[in-house]
């Protein structure tokens, strides 16, 4: 991406209207047909023109509701909405044939700028992606994906969750890697806006060496919430007195310090396992980081959301081999460009980023009262030892395919 090719939006403008079908946007919309691709002189059109379709606007950092009227005259629609790096936003919207709905959610939208001159230092894979580019993209995917009308509304009040993490939590930008934070926007209203901040191959220390905390402090409003996993890359750091129970604990106290010192509200995360096994039983590598998080928020009086526990009893509910379907294990040629098997016993495909979604999920609910009532109305009663069957969790492929494992392990 070089400077001449980076679309800038209007910055006076708030609001955008789109007519898909011209029938069914407001009448002040603009009419969209499927040739109208992306071009920085207009400020939006589809990136692609097949399915999935996937349809860009340029618009400034910030929370955007998106409105959208799903469904056709001339047949059945399934329609699954994904945001930006393949962020879930809708899931398996039916309609009958003439039949139209209206949904709504929220996108955040955000660049590497931070307020006072200094800016993310983003990576080789992060430059140019969809998390940081000028645009609100969003993915039209499904059976039968449908969307007749959109509007797009910049808002200010918004409660942000923002989340600090790794590869394991992070918007993974290519399948068939996904992070448990693409897919918690799905389980919000339309009164959140989720901006996971987290990256591939990042541990607390270098989070905040990147400038990636300095950005989520400099936006993070009172009473926004920031989600705070990690441990997997922790783990390597060899440096003279390093270890889970001191840098890894006393990090963690910082970055919710600094929540708090913005008027926010902090939440521990402890690290889910690996897929590691003996014999029939899940074997457990994180247990000091794990305890390490339990400490620090029982320490600092903040609430903890136990994944490590929870993914032990997900993946002793599926056994040995059966989890392999929780995690990326494909043979060779599943994808296009891929001539290895993949076999990746710490990142998560679709089914496992969306069960381990529904922990941290399970964990609000039970530890984060007050961020529970703002989770989507069609929620779930969910236990890690009874997950969803493989075959009903159908999150469709996005375009992009990927066979490079992300950083971290």
């Amino acid at each position: 991406m070089t400077l001449s090719s980076v679309a800038i939006a209007a910055p006076e403008q708030t609001s955008w209207k789109f007519d898909f079908d011209g029938k069914h946007g407001a009448p002040d919309a603009v009419r969209v047909t499927p040739q109208n691709l992306y071009a920085n002189e207009r400020g939006f059109g589809f990136l692609r023109s097949e399915k999935p379709y996937s349809f860009s606007v340029a618009v400034p950092e910030g929370n955007y509701q998106v409105t959208m009227v799903l469904g056709n005259a001339k047949a059945d629609s399934d329609t699954i909405i994904k945001a930006e790096a393949r962020r879930l936003m809708l899931e398996n919207v039916s309609t009958k044939t003439g039949e139209f709905v209206t949904r709504t959610f929220l996108v955040n939208v955000r660049t590497p700028q931070i307020a006072g001159g200094s800016k993310v230092s983003i990576n080789s894979r992060e430059f140019g992606a969809l998390n940081w580019d000028d645009k609100l993209t969003l993915e039209f995917n499904g059976a039968h994906p449908a969307v007749s009308a959109l509007e797009i509304k910049k808002i200010e009040d918004a409660t942000t969750v923002f989340i600090a993490g790794d590869s394991t939590v992070t918007d993974q930008a290519q399948e068939p890697y996904v992070g448990w934070g693409q897919v918690l926007p799905r389980f919000f209203n339309e009164r959140v806006a989720v901006a996971n901040y987290a990256e591939s191959g990042r541990a607390l220390y270098s989070f905040k060496s990147e400038h990636r905390l300095e950005k989520i402090l400099s936006v993070i409003k009172p009473d926004d919430y920031l989600l705070v996993q990690f441990g997997h890359n922790d783990q390597k750091d060899k440096s003279p007195g390093s270890g889970p129970f001191t840098t890894y604990k006393n990090n963690l106290k910082f970055y919710v310090a600094q929540a708090r010192a913005k008027g926010a509200h902090a939440v521990i995360i402890t690290p889910m396992e690996r897929r590691r096994w003996d014999g029939d039983k899940p074997l457990q590598t994180l247990t000091d980081f794990a305890q390490a998080a339990r400490d620090a928020a029982h320490e600092e009086n903040v609430p903890l959301i136990d994944l490590h526990a929870m993914s032990l009893q997900f993946y002793a509910a599926l056994g040995p081999e059966k989890s392999r379907a929780a995690f990326v294990h494909y043979p060779a040629n599943t994808f296009p460009g891929q001539t290895e098997a993949l076999k990746d016993d710490t990142h998560f495909n679709a089914y496992g980023g969306y069960e381990l979604a529904k922990c941290v999920v399970l964990g609000i609910q039970k530890q984060v009262q007050d961020l529970a009532k703002l989770l989507a109305a069609d929620v779930k009663p969910f236990a890690p030892s009874t997950p969803d069957k493989i075959e009903d969790v159908k999150i469709p492929a996005s375009a992009l395919k990927a066979t490079e494992k992300p950083a971290g392990s």
